[in-house]
């Protein structure tokens, strides 16, 4: 009885309790129930035997005989009487074949269960010598669990203690001797999820070998009892055990190929779980494929913690995420998942859109279309901005999908475009020089298409192609008047809008906002005045450069911009400090 109520407390069992936030199992069962328990012999099974066991009358023991014949069925004594219910058939048995000296017993799972006892009882004497094995590795290897032996010494050359007992080895009981065999002690408190007590709980085939029968003291003054009772008859085999699902499920089904039996085996313990806890495997053994933030854990049988696998953070784009030790120690133990990204994303946590792609803003960040395929040419991009398309271009390279050369540059590649050797322009294919007057240029529509995509950029190399008056810095009656913001600039790229230019920089420092824009450090765009209606941009702006630039605010769109008003000077570091002078004495 205590060792059942352990069995219980081992295992939490309240089978009726629910997985939710808590540990759980299924229901332990007899293992051998619907499996084959294979042995070496049969009585009856290649003709009919005459056998006997002594029975007691009147004080007096005395051989009652019969015949055991495998073919007939209420004469039979298969292996599977062995584990048939106890309750419904008490007088069913297993006999080996008359003169069997040694005789073997194995019942191989499927797959790996928990095995927690095992309960023999005998119909014939219990042998002298016997012992239990397992394997866990599917037969490949075997280890002895328990040797049974009158005298361990003489049989097993062991001395009697944990591996080897006399317990159970004496010829009385005549009938119904038992033989227990228990994988933990019943005042073990192991935790049965923990995966060391998978060594001592864990099994795939079990395998009992008689190596000794042995006679009642009765039987021993009956004439010819020594040969009519020698062999070994058991009334049951209980292997007490349940499915192996590291306290994440409490139901099991059918493992592999194996299939319910038609009409199926009540009470049979079935090896596949039916995972909780957002873990899978016949065995609950790893987490689910999106539930991957937190290393896989088995529940704890000793305090109810669950040890659920929590679910990675994918933003929607992920169907599955994988465990990364590296990323768990980085956050201190508390978040190790990296998402299998989907839908052209990219990141941890599939935050980001993949190179070649930029995020719609039109669309929601979870949507599987939320990223766009950018347009750029992959021989004249660097890269395409993933937060609205822009296509960021190489040296001398121009044009909404940088697709060819600035005005200026010719032989457009993988590296970009390079600057014309001339005067002029030259040819965008070939570099040859192009020499025209400017008077020709104004008037013929067919090298209209020189001025290409930009041709605003390409003043500061060519100034012959766009003059622009600047504003001089020092001119106070101009910049104290006007609410003006002076920034250093990197230019980044330029777009032909169209309409109007636009040119990312990335504002390095801010040396004085005057205006209601309040720039910061970072990128920005700014809108000088359109080339399309003057032929070219003042003032000048060179993509790769840094320059000073003094602009002002474009009231109506709330933008910063530059135009014939304002002043862009490539950047030196005087410049900060003469626009901190200009400032103080000449604005003050």
């Amino acid at each position: 009885m205590f060792f059942s109520c352990n069995v219980q407390m081992l295992f939490g069992t309240t089978i009726s309790s629910r997985c939710e936030n808590r540990v759980c199992n299924p229901r332990m069962g007899n293992l051998a129930v619907g499996r084959p328990v294979q042995t070496i012999s049969q009585c009856g099974s290649s003709s009919p035997e005459r056998y006997c066991w002594p029975v007691y009358k009147m004080n007096r023991c005395v051989l009652h005989c019969e015949v055991c014949d495998a073919s007939v069925l209420h004469r039979a004594h298969p292996p599977a009487s062995m584990t048939d219910s106890p309750f419904k058939h008490p007088l069913t048995w297993w006999q080996s074949a008359q003169g069997v000296s040694i005789e073997t017993l194995q019942l191989d799972l499927e797959v790996e269960f928990y095995f927690t006892h095992l309960i023999i009882i005998f119909r014939s004497p219990r042998p002298a010598a016997m012992a239990i094995e397992r394997s866990q590795d599917f037969g490949r290897t075997w280890s002895a669990l328990m040797l049974y032996a009158h005298n361990c010494s003489e049989v097993f050359d062991l001395e009697d203690g944990q591996s080897c007992t006399q317990k159970y080895s004496t010829a009385e009981p005549c009938s119904n001797g038992e033989v227990i065999y228990r994988a933990l002690s019943p005042w073990d408190k192991l935790d049965p999820y923990r995966i060391d007590a998978r060594v001592h709980l864990g099994i795939t085939n079990i395998r009992i070998r008689l190596l000794q029968p042995q006679s009642c003291f009765c039987q021993q003054k009956l004439p010819d009892a020594s040969v009519l009772t020698a062999h070994y008859a058991i009334y049951d085999l209980i292997l007490k055990g349940g499915c192996l699902c590291h306290g994440h499920a409490d139901q099991c089904v059918p493992a592999g190929d194996q299939q319910i039996t038609h009409p199926p085996v009540k009470h049979m313990v079935h090896g596949k779980c039916v995972c909780r806890h957002h873990t899978t495997g016949d065995h609950c053994e790893r987490c689910d494929r999106l539930y991957n933030d937190r290393p896989w854990q088995p529940a704890n049988g000793l305090t109810g913690e669950a040890h659920q696998c929590v679910k990675c953070k994918c933003n929607g784009h992920a169907e599955s995420c994988h465990f990364d030790k590296t990323a768990w120690l980085r956050s201190g133990q508390r978040s190790g998942g990296v998402c299998d990204c989907l839908h052209n994303t990219s990141g941890r946590h599939c935050q980001h859109c993949k190179s070649g792609f930029y995020r719609d803003p039109e669309r929601p960040s979870t949507a599987p279309d939320s990223c766009r395929s950018c347009v750029c040419n992959r021989a004249g991009s660097t890269y395409c901005n993933p937060d609205n398309g822009d296509c960021v271009c190489k040296p001398g390279v121009a044009g909404p999908h940088c697709d060819q050369c600035m005005l200026g540059f010719w032989g457009f590649d993988e590296y970009g475009c390079k600057p014309c050797q001339c005067a002029g322009d030259c040819d965008p294919y070939t570099g040859d020089c192009m020499i025209r007057s400017l008077e020709s240029d104004h008037n013929s529509t067919a090298e209209n298409h020189l001025f290409r995509t930009e041709e605003l950029f390409s003043a500061l190399s060519h100034p012959d192609k766009c003059v622009c008056k600047q504003q001089e810095l020092g001119n106070s009656k101009i910049f104290c008047s006007v609410k003006y913001v002076y920034v250093k600039v990197r230019v980044l790229a330029a777009h032909d809008k169209g309409s109007h230019a636009e040119v990312d920089v990335k504002v390095l420092k801010v040396l004085w906002d005057n205006s209601r824009l309040r720039l910061s450090r970072g990128n920005q765009i700014l809108y000088p005045e359109s080339w399309t209606s003057r032929g070219c941009t003042c003032p000048v702006l060179f993509p790769g450069l840094e320059y000073l630039v003094v602009g002002h605010e474009d009231v109506k769109k709330g933008r910063p911009m530059v135009n014939m008003k304002s002043i862009v000077k490539p950047w030196r570091p005087s410049l900060s400090r003469k626009v901190h002078q200009l400032l103080k004495t000449k604005c003050s």
